[in-house]
């Protein structure tokens, strides 16, 4: 039923449903789905929750994952992605764009929107990608007071606070830094980039009790390990980050290519959504049911 009927929407707040999703038990797996098309995509697939990537929507605008884009930007991809799944969705929050009262109006705003949960991180601006070399790191005592802030703001918002930390002050470092965002009052804790098995284990020992999130990107410092490593490794959550952006765009290449080489893109049509596919997903027909003025599509006779 489209989410323009009332009784299709989510009574719940995002939030509780994000909590309860936890509480069930297991480890939670949320794809990173950069536009409202990848949510619904995912959604199909089974998933229950879904991932906003910072690095994602920025790549999405053609710009570097360097902390460019505004509150109000993220809030279009996150009312997109709410909307079109209806599944709760956690948000890249960046360095929550400035200091506390930045970080309240973010957790506000993207409340709103309709995000079940955000994390912020401990970089200093201009931030990087968590992956990459050179993060300057905030002070963990400003980076605290910006998650009691951001725990202040919100009503039913899921807060993790992400820690950068372990690339340049090691475990223990990152550790004593996500026991002062713990007590400030995050949710949950996401050590960023750690490079081995053993180092997620270490961690996530020194932090009983709290749930850990889990960083599955690929070309990054993290090996590959799958969700039920994680999960066995002592993690609560698992993201895939741009998984669903770098598919898009290496299969979007090869549509441009075989265009300009051949001057038409039928080479690419096995590689292609059908048009009935794409109707499908986006529920056309529901859509059209709601308004009897609106002709019945019908699909053309070689139907694309």
């Amino acid at each position: 039923m489209p989410y323009l009927v009332a009784a299709s929407l989510p009574v719940e707040p995002a939030g509780h449903r994000f909590r309860a999703l936890l509480q069930r038990g297991g480890i939670v797996q949320m794809p990173g789905t950069h536009n409202g098309m990848a949510a619904v995509q995912a959604k199909a697939a089974g998933f229950e929750a879904v991932y906003l990537s910072g690095a994602a929507m920025t790549a999405s605008m053609g710009l570097p994952d360097l902390g460019i884009i505004t509150i109000d930007e993220v809030a279009f991809f996150v009312r997109q992605v709410a909307r079109a799944s209806g599944l709760p969705v956690l948000v890249d929050g960046d360095t929550g764009y400035g200091e506390a009262l930045n970080v309240m109006h973010m957790v506000r705003t993207f409340e709103d929107a309709g995000a079940a949960a955000v994390h912020i991180e401990d970089q200093l601006l201009p931030k990087k990608c968590g992956h990459l070399n050179d993060k300057k790191l905030a002070d963990a005592r400003d980076m605290a007071a910006k998650v009691a802030a951001a725990a202040k703001a919100r009503r039913h918002l899921y807060l993790i606070a992400r820690t950068d930390a372990a690339a340049s002050e090691g475990i223990a470092g990152a550790v004593a830094r996500a026991k002062l965002y713990a007590e400030a009052g995050a949710d949950a804790i996401f050590p960023e980039a750690l490079s081995s098995a053993e180092m997620f284990r270490e961690f996530a020992q020194r932090m009983p009790g709290v749930p850990l999130l889990a960083n599955m990107t690929e070309f990054g410092r993290t090996p590959y390990f799958t969700a039920s490593e994680f999960e066995a490794m002592g993690y609560r959550m698992v993201i895939w980050p741009v998984s669903s952006l770098r598919v898009a765009n290496k299969a979007q290449e090869r549509l441009y290519t075989a265009i300009r080489r051949d001057g038409e893109a039928r080479a690419m049509l096995d590689e292609m959504q059908t048009r009935a596919e794409l109707y499908d997903l986006i529920g056309l027909e529901a859509f059209e049911a709601l308004d009897v003025s609106i002709i019945r599509s019908v699909m053309p006779p070689a139907a694309e």
